[in-house]
């Protein structure tokens, strides 16, 4: 039986893994807003639907992987799709749900795993929340969700930025966040499709949580550009949406996707992923 993944809103870490599938013997079909984006999913080795607009079918789907973001009123794929997804729910292996540790909320700094209860504090957060709870609300739907950290990775990189001079090194005490290359997020989802678990919950990030301004540091370093300028975080001109990744402060553990699903990081901290980055960036 051909394995059939259909890829909701495939964007830029679905691509990766249906680059990871597609010599495989996978097919993929690719939904995208954006007739533009067609060609780069095509690239990918999906097949594109432009939706809404085209409607996607669920014939001979075997794997369904989600990664729209919800909004005020809910999850876009629901919206559309609940009853005939709830009809088919038996006929799936497996279902993926690209979610986000934003779900935790605050922790000041402390370590948090997949049982920590979810309190979010940003709209963001929330509209997760709620989406992992109508996702998991369908009867016999062979859920997984994957809580990711910052995503990076090749063009997703701090390097461009440095180079325009349009970085700083934000300093908030205390501060750290959890990050994970794309790479790492594609095998993760393939190892998860191998070894299916039904109603488990992954927290997707590297080993080492740490400050913003290290990273950038770091990034400064490898190019061999002067250190950005340090800006205490009460001082600093941000958007609302960039201040409220600095109201939540945690350490997110990955344990879970090592120990159940045999996973060994391929960027287990930021310094490997950059160094990575330079080369596959052309900048080495």
């Amino acid at each position: 039986m051909t394995n059939t993944l259909l890829s909701f809103g495939h964007g830029y870490s679905a691509r990766v893994l249906s680059r990871r599938l597609a010599p495989k013997g996978w097919q993929i079909i690719g939904t995208t807003r954006n007739a533009d984006q067609a060609d780069s999913i095509r690239e990918s080795g999906a097949n594109p639907i432009v939706w809404p607009g085209e409607r996607p079918s669920l014939d001979g789907v075997t794997h369904l992987l989600v990664s729209t973001a919800p909004t005020a009123a809910g999850d876009p794929v629901l919206a559309e799709l609940r009853k005939e997804i709830t009809a088919r729910a038996d006929q799936f292996s497996w279902v993926g749900y690209l979610s986000t540790t934003a779900i935790y909320g605050d922790h000041e700094g402390a370590w948090v795993d997949e049982s920590t209860p979810p309190a979010p504090t940003a709209e963001r957060g929330r509209w997760r929340l709620r989406a992992e709870e109508e996702w998991a609300a369908i009867p016999s739907l062979p859920l997984h969700i994957f809580r990711l950290a910052g995503i990076y990775g090749p063009g997703r990189g701090p390097f461009s930025k440095l180079k325009r001079g349009g970085l700083r090194r934000i300093i908030k005490q205390g501060q750290v966040f959890s990050r994970i290359h794309v790479d790492d997020i594609a095998q993760v989802l393939e190892a998860s499709m191998l070894h299916p678990k039904p109603g488990t919950i992954y927290n997707v990030c590297d080993d080492e949580p740490v400050p913003p301004q290290d990273v950038i540091g770091y990034a400064a370093e490898l190019q061999g550009l002067p250190l950005p300028p340090a800006v205490p975080f009460e001082e600093a001109e941000l958007t609302p949406m960039a201040r409220s990744f600095y109201n939540e402060n945690k350490r997110v553990r990955n344990d879970k996707i090592k120990n159940e699903l045999g996973v060994r990081l391929l960027y287990p901290n930021y310094r490997v992923g950059l160094e990575a980055l330079m080369e596959s960036d052309g900048l080495t």
